[in-house]
């Protein structure tokens, strides 16, 4: 198989509950709630997204064509030192994340997490599984560690989510012109119901990648 990766880089992860660990990002290309083309965007299940993954001409992007040459590309990117950690995402990961490319990473020492919108089942060996459900999408993912909602959305109420099998529940204030209002409805709601946690983009706030 041929991974299409938009960008590749090492950063701190920015948000819900592995917020502040050292990660390298794996960014797929691709998404199957939105084509990336703002042309496509009013039409889109999912029209909020703030992401470019379109192509594979980010920073350390590229086509690879085996699991091993992009493990040895992942693994490259890390310091040294610590626990080495990767978080799939894009995009939608899961399009191309596959075993064969979870286990070369895993032989290069990295925890292995991924960022989904949980239309599609993962494979087996990820060792964190962050869950963002769009709009009315159905989800095939239901359980994992982290369900992270974007908030709000009108198809998407938290009361949807709270009885599925996940370890953390956080609720993201949507980004955008109206994020003052949204966080803080998010922070009312999750005053209000205890079980979720409030996760802010800190890389925004900070100004990382």
């Amino acid at each position: 198989m041929t991974y299409s990766v938009k960008e590749l880089y090492y950063t701190l992860q920015g948000e819900g509950a592995q917020s502040g660990r050292a990660a390298v990002f794996l960014r797929f290309s691709g998404c199957n709630l939105w084509s990336g083309r703002e042309a496509d965007r009013p039409a889109a299940v999912c029209r909020f997204c703030d992401t470019d993954f379109v192509g594979t001409n980010g920073p350390g992007g590229g086509r690879f064509v085996s699991p091993t040459a992009l493990a040895e590309a992942v693994a490259a990117a890390w310091p040294g030192g610590g626990q080495p950690y990767v978080v799939c995402t894009g995009g939608e990961p899961l399009l191309q994340v596959d075993e064969p490319l979870i286990a070369a990473l895993h032989a290069k020492g990295f925890e292995v997490g991924v960022e989904t919108n949980g239309t599609q089942a993962a494979p087996l060996g990820l060792d964190w599984v962050c869950v963002s459900p769009k709009s009315d999408a159905p989800l095939v993912l239901t359980t994992g560690d982290e369900l992270k909602l974007v908030f709000p959305q009108a198809d998407a109420p938290p009361e949807r989510f709270c009885s599925l099998s996940f370890r953390h529940f956080f609720l993201q204030p949507m980004d955008g012109p109206d994020l003052k209002s949204n966080l803080d409805a998010a922070i009312a709601y999750c005053r209000a119901h205890p079980g979720w946690r409030l996760s802010l983009q800190m890389h925004k706030l900070i100004g990382i990648a």
